[in-house]
Formats: structure tokens, sequence, C-alpha cells
């Protein structure tokens, strides 16, 4: 099974893909989907829509894991992020690719085992379970990576 795992942002959104074979985890690819803080709000929507398509295209995954957002302070960060993840969902929906979502403790709880793990121990977990030399970079999309991994568990508890 090819996992390609989403880390919503607006500014950046991290993208991790793996192969599950026989609970083997095998990586693929990683990057980010980058806007940039010139451009207009909704070109920089369309651009996130665009990259998630061209990744969705390139990987042809089997199934999509995204995050669910948390904020609890900044509003108007809260809104463009979530408008961004409004136009990945879009793209996976046209896609017609299967998706779950999952939360932050989820994918820690998967990826480390325990639910409050840091993200340094989380990307820590990344490199061993894949089997790198390095820690994926940037945080973004070794966060992807630990998405895709927490969703392939999820999916093999259905």
């Amino acid at each position: 099974m090819r996992i390609l795992g989403i880390d919503p942002g607006f500014d950046r959104t991290g993208w991790g893909v793996i192969d599950v074979i026989k609970n083997e985890f095998r990586w693929i690819g990683h990057g980010c989907i980058q806007t940039s803080s010139k451009d207009d709000f909704t070109q920089r929507l369309q651009e996130t829509r665009d990259g998630v398509k061209r990744i969705i295209e390139k990987a042809k995954p089997d199934l999509v894991v995204v995050e669910k957002l948390f904020f609890s302070s900044n509003a108007k960060t809260a809104i463009n992020v979530g408008m961004g993840r409004g136009v990945i969902l879009l793209a996976i929906a046209d896609a017609g690719i299967p998706m779950i979502e999952l939360t932050p403790n989820q994918i820690k709880q998967a990826a480390a085992g325990y639910g409050g793990a840091k993200k340094d121990q989380i990307q820590e977990m990344v490199k061993r379970i894949l089997k790198l030399d390095d820690i994926p970079k940037p945080d973004d999309a070794a966060d992807a990576l630990a998405i895709a991994i927490a969703g392939s568990t999820m999916k093999s508890r259905e």
C-alpha cells in the first residue's frame, strides 16, 4: 500500500510518501509545498492545491492521511491554515482517493508509542522506522512522513 501523508499549512505544506509491504515501511519521497508571502492569498491557495494535485498524480497513493489542525491562540493564522487545509482536502476529494484524518496525539501515539512525544522524538522514530541515514528535512516533511506511518497503523485496524 502506498500512503501519502500531509502536514497541512499555509506558508508551507509538508508531504511524505511511503510504501507499506507486509508491515515493512519503505521511504519513497518527501518535501514541502512552499508559497511566498509576496503572493496574493488566493494565488497561495491555488499553489497549495496544485502542489497536492501534482504529488498525488506522481505518487499515485492508495491512501492519503491528513493531520487535523489544532490551534489555541492566533485566530488569523488558524483561519488561513484552515483555508489552506480546505484546498488540500478538495484536491484529495477530486482525485477520488480514500482519506483519513488524524489528530496530533494519534500521530504521536502511532509513530512514537506515546501521545505526548516531542517533535525530536517523532523525527528520530521516523528516521528509524524508515531506515533513513538522517532525519528528513524540513520539519514539515518529517511530520508528513510520521502522518503517513500513523495512517498505515490506523488503516490496518479497520
